[in-house]
């Protein structure tokens, strides 16, 4: 999926907290606080609208999503955004926007005349290399989030993958997204093979393919990888690209190599920025050095009204972590993390104050409860190396000859279950600790498990869990600020917490008074605290008392009589076309996980943000 990232600073409470928010295609802004700068009309894929438009076909939504102004019925343009308020704020404009550029929609009928450097060089015409990259044709199928029982309409992209071995290939993990169907086409060939997601990488972007048809396989011969490259050296950029229907080829050269924000998968890792062009239909697609080793995959670009030729390939490096977390576990378990905020100690007071002798160390600011560290660390800690690694006060270790790369570069070399030892200052003594590394835990997923939410309808209220997609799917009004800051700034207090919402309400006599409540966090049922959308199934089903009383935010109290609510259920569900009362995971048993919450305490929501792209201040970082 295309995915733009466009960042706003505002103050909805007071000049001491500030609501920094990073979604993809969406602004926090409200509507009258926006400002577009510019508009490039360049259509590209990922739109999760119907094709007809912004307009939903059902008339349950409760509300419809909130487009920007500029957005068109073929697909969602770039949007190059100047924030206004951000630049008071803070001092500089923040005009930056991530695009995962995967796909070309195939409904797209712009055609491009020329494409400045996209020719098919005359010394790679014959080279054997150009034969492993293949083009995607995928058919996507997404929920509907507001209407979590249905999906929406159906639509058809575009993208590249490339061969590398035992009947395999790679791609983008935003190219295959909610696929129903993926097809692939050799180079000079007729025939679409059908091919399977073995796995999909969601924080790396990285998408797994197998085709077992032989006749696919026959004269192919897979890519070889390269190692990391250097400053400086050449690069090319091969795949399947808006503008014709062949094989495309770009020329550039490495220009930096860092930890880089991944927009599909909202993560953070080591990234190759190039000055070759990347269009729509390149992601997935290899990137190659001059001996003609793989180096990379292409998935991203940036775009920025102050930069012009950044895009970015995902190393190796990435690309190995992936395949052999693949081959240990049978599927894809994801980059680890630490699972802490930290601030970085430049400044000399402040290490003398937490009697850091050395120019060294990161004090721990924050660490979420899910994390192993949280039986290790403390706030106040200063972590000065990892696996004897030492970190810098600017939160860098060493990187090759002469170069230093963020700290956590090391924490994604580990896989999810490996212990890493921490040098820690704690009250001016050095202690070492061992934690266990694994993927965080997020109480507001930016992917659904699965590909479909989940639901619960009780007499015409619908439940669901807060996510991204649905926030994107949202307008921002609708959703409200208290949301979007738990769903920027809390963490989850144990494994398997949701914040559970009244997502709308299907109006029957059996809920009158209700039917204008929507997108409000639903706290208690009677009287007990509610975990996640299992366990509020799972209290509902187990109730005996005469009244279900659901008690929201705000103090705000829903009563309905419960044999009165369990005879209108079939009688909603008819009315509105709804298969079921509640999504297929929910038929499951209920396991209790009260285990988990002890010496929980509740929190509303704390003062940083939970990703590294939401963080407007350079001086913290999540590892």
């Amino acid at each position: 999926m295309a995915a733009a990232m466009a960042s706003s600073c505002f103050s909805p409470f007071d000049s001491t907290v500030k609501l920094c928010s990073s979604l993809p295609s969406r602004s926090r802004l409200p509507k009258s606080q926006r400002s577009i700068a510019s508009l490039t009309p360049t259509a590209i894929g990922g739109d999760r609208r119907n094709a007809s438009g912004s307009k939903r076909r059902s008339s349950l939504a409760a509300s419809s999503s909130g487009n920007f102004d500029g957005e068109k019925e073929s697909g969602i343009p770039l949007l190059h955004r100047r924030d206004n308020s951000a630049q008071r704020n803070s001092g500089r404009v923040q005009t930056e926007a991530y695009k995962s550029f995967g796909m070309q929609r195939k409904d797209k009928k712009e055609l491009v005349n020329a494409i400045e450097d996209q020719v098919e060089s005359g010394n790679l015409q014959g080279a054997a290399f150009l034969n492993a990259v293949v083009k995607v044709y995928c058919t996507h199928t997404a929920p509907d989030y507001s209407l979590p029982w249905q999906k929406q309409r159906q639509f058809t992209s575009t993208g590249s993958a490339f061969m590398i071995g035992d009947g395999k290939l790679l791609t983008n993990a935003h190219c295959v997204e909610h696929d129903t169907q993926v097809k692939v086409k050799k180079r000079g060939d007729d025939t679409k093979y059908v091919a399977k997601v073995l796995a999909r990488g969601v924080d790396c972007d990285i998408a797994l393919l197998s085709v077992e048809n032989e006749e696919f396989w026959k004269g192919a011969e897979p890519l070889k990888f390269g190692n990391l490259p250097c400053l400086q050296d050449a690069v090319t950029v091969v795949g399947y690209p808006l503008g014709g229907d062949t094989i495309s080829v770009t020329r550039g050269v490495v220009s930096r190599i860092e930890v880089t924000s991944y927009a599909h998968g909202s993560s953070d890792l080591l990234g190759i920025q190039i000055d070759a062009a990347i269009n729509p239909g390149n992601s997935g697609g290899p990137a190659f050095n001059d001996q003609g080793e793989c180096i990379g995959v292409a998935f991203q670009v940036y775009r920025s009204e102050e930069v012009e030729n950044i895009g970015y390939v995902i190393p190796t490096t990435v690309v190995s972590h992936f395949l052999n977390d693949y081959e240990r576990n049978r599927k894809y378990t994801g980059f680890p993390s630490l699972g802490v905020l930290l601030q970085k100690l430049e400044n000399p007071a402040l290490r003398a104050c937490l009697r850091v002798k050395s120019n060294e160390g990161v004090l721990v600011r924050r660490v979420e409860p899910t994390s192993d560290a949280n039986k290790v660390l403390k706030e106040g800690d200063v972590i000065v190396s990892f696996d004897d690694i030492k970190v810098g006060c600017e939160g860098t270790v060493p990187f090759r000859t002469n170069e230093r790369i963020a700290f956590r570069y090391l924490i994604s070399q580990k896989f999810a279950g490996d212990v890493a030892e921490l040098g820690i200052i704690r009250s001016g003594e050095l202690i070492k600790a061992k934690v266990i590394l694994n993927p965080r835990v997020h109480l507001v997923p930016f992917h659904i498990d699965g590909g479909q939410p989940s639901y619960l309808i009780i007499a015409g209220l619908v439940f669901t869990p807060l996510s991204e997609p649905l926030i994107d799917e949202e307008c921002e009004d609708s959703i409200g600020l208290k949301l979007l800051a738990k769903a920027r700034y809390s963490l989850a207090s144990f494994k398997g917490e949701q914040i559970v919402i009244l997502s709308q309400v299907l109006a029957n006599e059996v809920n009158i008074g209700y039917e204008d409540m929507g997108n409000q966090q639903v706290l208690k049922l009677n009287g007990t605290r509610i975990r996640n959308i299992h366990h509020l199934t799972h209290l509902v089903d187990t109730c005996k008392d005469k009244y279900l009383v659901f008690e929201f935010e705000e103090n705000y109290i829903a009563v309905l009589e419960r044999e009165a609510a369990i005879a209108a259920s079939s009688c909603i569900l008819r009315d509105y076309g709804i298969p079921s009362e509640r999504s297929s995971d929910l038929l499951e048993p209920y396991v209790d996980i009260s285990e988990d919450e002890k010496g929980m305490v509740v929190q509303n929501y704390g003062d940083s943000p939970v990703s590294n792209a939401e963080i407007g201040f350079e001086g913290l970082l999540w590892a």
